[in-house]
């Protein structure tokens, strides 16, 4: 009978430790589950910042946009040079120089106007020029603010 009853206690101790067993791996499933969870929701936390910042950043630049815009449109209303004084002022040249004689200089700056800021934006291409070309590019250019402004 001692070999009964310890064979009885034995097994009972399998199977409690069978149980534990179990139990210890559904803890491990439940965790590796929560663990998942947890990682899941701090990507979503990370991405929601991400986001928000990038929102940010583009409001921003949507804000910036239009601050250039109304600029813009205040800059391209401001009034040019009225056409009315434009022709009064080649009427007056016209009518100044048949009938009197006027040093050189004073022609000059009679014809001269105020210069304007010009800006000249050139695309640049691949192909490269030789030194030649640069030359007589460059000339080319000369001469034609020469004209612009005689």
């Amino acid at each position: 009978m001692d070999e009964c009853k310890e064979l009885e206690e034995l097994q009972n101790k399998r199977a409690k430790l069978e149980e534990e067993s179990r139990s210890l791996h559904e803890e491990q499933k439940n965790l590796e589950e929560k663990t998942k969870v947890l990682e899941e929701k701090i990507a979503i936390e990370e991405l929601k910042n991400s986001n928000k910042t990038t929102g940010d950043a583009i409001s921003q630049l949507e804000s910036k946009i239009s601050e250039l815009e109304e600029k813009l449109n205040k800059v391209s209303q401001e009034p040019e040079i009225p056409e009315a004084t434009k022709e009064a002022t080649s009427e007056v040249i016209e009518t100044t120089t048949p009938t009197e004689e006027t040093p050189p200089e004073a022609e000059e700056t009679m014809l001269e106007e105020p210069e304007e800021e010009n800006v000249t934006v050139t695309a640049f291409e691949d192909s490269a020029m030789t030194p030649q070309e640069e030359v007589e590019d460059s000339r080319m250019r000369h001469e034609k603010k020469k004209r612009k402004f005689f």
